[in-house]
């Protein structure tokens, strides 16, 4: 029980440092930036490490006479791409700040196990 409480007054003390260096993740991931295609690069969708979507092209050609299903699942196809991609680099960039050390529930953040 007492050992929790030493632990717990670490993290108390911490607890600026550990702001900052979660102010400065989150600054790493908005500046890290994929790419997903589909459809041979008729779609594209560019993604930063926080998931957020930041742009989508769809090459005009598509546009004219396409299937909207076919269309919808290329749409699809790029975005989930651009955010596997996403995931994983905001998780390397993760590692590098962190240490490699393993933070409870930070993989979450990324949609990843515990």
């Amino acid at each position: 029980m007492f050992n929790n409480l030493g632990q717990l007054g670490d993290l108390m003390r911490n607890a600026g440092k550990i702001r900052e260096s979660a102010e400065k993740m989150g600054e790493v991931l908005g500046q890290l930036e994929v790419e997903g295609t589909a459809g041979n690069g008729a779609i594209s969708v560019r993604a930063n490490g926080r998931l957020e979507v930041l742009a989508m092209r769809i090459d005009p050609k598509l546009l004219t006479g396409t299937d909207v299903a076919l269309l919808e699942d290329l749409v699809k196809a790029a975005t989930n791409q651009a955010l596997t991609q996403a995931r994983e680099a905001a998780a390397g960039e993760i590692q590098k700040l962190t240490g490699g050390i393993q933070i409870p529930g930070l993989s979450n953040l990324l949609g990843g196990g515990a």
